[in-house]
């Protein structure tokens, strides 16, 4: 593995079927403390409630330590530019997952630390989410290869990184959202060269009905992110047909499974109580990104030669 997780494309299909079989395993049958003696920071320029709680717990469960980092504390890119801030901390703590605005800003961090970085969520992937999202769906399917997951709605992070996922997998993936609010090309180009090597169809459209017959997973996100609130009534216009209802799932085989990555706006991305519905996982997701985090913790700070996670 390499020495910092980006983007989900910094994993092969091995490591990723590797880490959704640790983190089984450790949901399960439960962990020793691996990081007995380890430290993580979260180094965070966005509010959070699951990603903080998840990684704080899952170094607890873990035998380490996880110390929060506010955006007032630090002033990451403003008191103190992203590459002292690393160098910094690389001489304090074992790993670091930040939580920032700009991919540009893990970059530069990743760049100038000396130990491992996380993409706790930027503004081009959420890896973490995308992750456990596999970890969900391989759970309750029992495989991931030739599966189809829809993504309906804004192609944002989450998107990005569920492409990547899927494209490296073996999922098909299908993504419908207005023309304007379309893949980015690169990322576009990126998740086709994946796909080309594991078999998976990628199909990018507008109409959420044709992207959902058939499929095996819908997915959906809010259609404004964080740092996006100025765009929100314009959003709205242009994603109010792109709602997931009982309608839309009904197009859908019958045991499909509902997901969002949470915080959701009910009445927008998805219709007033679809999170309770029978097909929906959604809790599911939020408690395995505990599980996940905790293999993949435990895969990035300890030793290459160690031993203990093949036992």
């Amino acid at each position: 593995m390499n020495k910092d997780l980006l983007s989900v494309s910094d994993l092969g299909c091995g490591e990723i079927e590797q880490l959704i079989g640790q983190a089984l395993h450790m949901k399960h049958e439960g962990a020793p403390p691996f990081l007995s003696g380890k430290t993580l920071a979260l180094l965070f320029e966005k509010p959070s409630l699951r990603t903080r709680v998840s990684f704080e717990i899952a170094m607890h469960q873990l035998g380490g330590h996880a110390i929060y980092l506010s955006p007032d504390e630090v002033g990451l890119g403003k008191r103190e530019p992203a590459s002292d801030v690393a160098q910094v901390l690389s001489r304090y703590v074992d790993g670091i997952a930040a939580r920032t605005f700009s991919h540009e800003t893990l970059l530069a961090l990743a760049k100038y630390s000396s130990v491992p970085i996380i993409n706790a969520l930027s503004n081009l992937e959420h890896p973490c989410q995308a992750l456990s999202d596999l970890l969900t769906i391989y759970e309750k399917k029992g495989r991931l290869d030739g599966l189809t997951l829809t993504f309906i709605g804004d192609c944002n992070n989450v998107a990005n990184s569920l492409f990547f996922a899927a494209s490296l997998t073996g999922m098909n993936f299908r993504i419908a959202a207005p023309l304007e609010y379309r893949m980015d090309n690169t990322v576009l180009k990126q998740g086709m060269e994946y796909a080309a090597s594991s078999g998976s169809q990628i199909e990018q459209m507008r109409d959420p009905c044709e992207a959902a017959r058939d499929a095996d997973v819908i997915y959906t996100d809010v259609w404004t992110s964080m740092g996006q609130e100025t765009e929100a009534e314009k959003r709205r216009l242009a994603f109010s047909g792109y709602q997931v209802d009982n309608e839309l799932l009904a197009l859908a085989k019958g045991d499909v499974l509902f997901m969002h990555p949470l915080p959701a706006h009910h009445g927008e991305e998805i219709s007033a109580g679809l999170i309770d519905n029978p097909h929906s996982i959604v809790f599911d997701q939020a408690e395995n990104r505990l599980h996940l985090q905790k293999a993949l913790l435990a895969r990035m700070l300890l030793p290459d030669d160690s031993e203990v996670l093949s036992k």
